[in-house]
């Protein structure tokens, strides 16, 4: 990806040094692996691809997508709203007259005003629960309200498109892959060494064989390995493991690694998607956005978590854009509207989903949004699910992999089309 100084409005002189800055070392490490000169390849027609990136413990859409142009925002949320855009490093970043992006979500501002990125404010699941543990497995499912089942979507859909094959990378076994046909899984760090994968004789060959002629990739996959284990390490001997937040911030995580690894996973799922076209599906995910107190607002744990996810992204779009690859961005359901009494959030019900791709009508959000009064608030406290997850993803796998009525019946028994969103994806 160019990165053009002058295609970058409305980012003061710091914050566009610091958005060529991250370019420029993500673009240094791909040269590092030698992947990304001798991988790029021109898809055919109706070979797209897509990329889920799951973040587990419900991260705060409120945050990410910034209702600045809604008084009842900052109404609810004195200590931790993110400032309305007025130029400086600490406010949001302007998107229309209702929203704004949150600014350490910058490098990722270039590909909403290229028209590829987009957000749907108000999406999720219809179920109420407040459960991570019961939310995320209704997603994985794709059922709403099913506390059962034994296989994931992500596995279904892999056998739906003709000889393809479902990869994830970090999780040791996220239960959307789980199911009866071929997935690849490459787990890292504390996934890794808690499941005893990498010890395993067939998924150390799939690594061994899928790195193959990647020295120096290879190699930074070990260091990035390491380097996540020790992350944990650190945190687990800061925690009070008797402290009740604590045990629920690790139990949301439900496996996933810290949101700081989430670019080297980015950047080891585009080169094993790019070396093996069979590859069509993807799955990503990071733990730590169960902000319960001390969420911050510009800065913070929270905006430090967005960072490294706007980071992410971008070296997502470098793999993912060739006609009908999507990159979707969700969680199990969104944060309450007001801050709470230690400067966090607890468990919502809507949130904001983001898809990016050339078949993405981007630079615009999509579906319904009724503000933050009280009156427009699920229970009086939460953004609304307006949207479906399913009837999201059901336009995404409908018009980028052609899957058909019949199909989107077996992945998501249930669910209703949602003609609304039907200007999300181009034709």
């Amino acid at each position: 990806m160019r990165l053009n100084p002058m295609a970058l409005p409305h980012i003061d002189e710091r914050k566009r040094r610091h958005f060529l800055a991250a370019g420029l070392q993500a673009g240094l490490a791909m040269a590092a692996s030698g992947a990304w000169a001798q991988d790029v390849a021109v898809r055919p027609a109706g070979t797209g691809r897509l990329v889920v990136v799951f973040l587990r413990g419900a991260y705060d859409g409120l945050s990410a997508l910034v209702p600045y142009g809604d008084a009842d925002y900052y109404r609810l949320r004195p200590n931790i709203a993110i400032a309305a855009p007025d130029g400086t490093p600490q406010a949001a970043l302007k998107l229309d007259t209702m929203f704004g992006l949150h600014p350490a979500m910058v490098p990722i501002l270039p590909l909403w005003q290229q028209g590829v990125l987009a957000a749907i404010p108000c999406a999720g699941s219809p179920d109420p629960t407040r459960s991570h543990f019961d939310a995320q497995h209704h997603w994985e499912v794709g059922v709403p309200g099913r506390s059962g089942g034994e296989v994931g979507w992500l596995n279904t859909l892999a056998g739906l498109l003709p000889a393809s094959v479902a990869l994830g990378v970090g999780e040791a076994n996220p239960f959307i892959l789980a199911g009866s046909n071929k997935v690849q899984l490459i787990p890292r760090g504390l996934a890794a060494t808690r499941q005893g994968a990498l010890g395993d004789p067939r998924t150390r060959q799939a690594i061994l064989k899928l790195y193959e002629g990647q020295d120096a990739l290879s190699s930074t996959f070990r260091s990035g390995a390491e380097s996540r284990m020790q992350t944990a390490r650190t945190l687990a001997a800061e925690m009070d493991p008797s402290a009740k937040v604590a045990g629920e911030v690790q139990a949301a995580n439900n496996g996933a690694g810290p949101a700081q690894g989430l670019v080297l996973d980015a950047q080891h799922l585009g080169t094993l998607m790019r070396r093996d076209r069979t590859l069509r599906l993807g799955f990503l995910s990071a733990g730590g956005w169960d902000t319960h107190a001390n969420q911050g607002n510009a800065t913070g744990a929270l905006a430090q978590n967005l960072a490294n996810l706007a980071q992410a992204l971008v070296q997502l779009r470098q793999d993912f854009s060739q006609a009908g690859d999507v990159v979707l961005v969700a969680s199990e359901f969104g944060r309450t509207s007001a801050e709470n009494g230690t400067r966090g959030t607890d468990h919502g019900h809507g949130n904001a989903l983001w898809l990016l791709g050339d078949m993405v009508h981007g630079g615009q959000w999509h579906g319904r949004w009724e503000g933050l009064a009280t009156g427009n608030l699920h229970e009086g406290r939460d953004l609304p699910v307006h949207h479906d997850f399913r009837a999201v993803l059901a336009q995404v796998v409908r018009r980028n992999l052609q899957v058909d009525a019949s199909g989107l019946d077996r992945l998501f028994p249930g669910f209703a089309w949602d003609s609304t969103l039907d200007s999300l994806m181009r034709s």
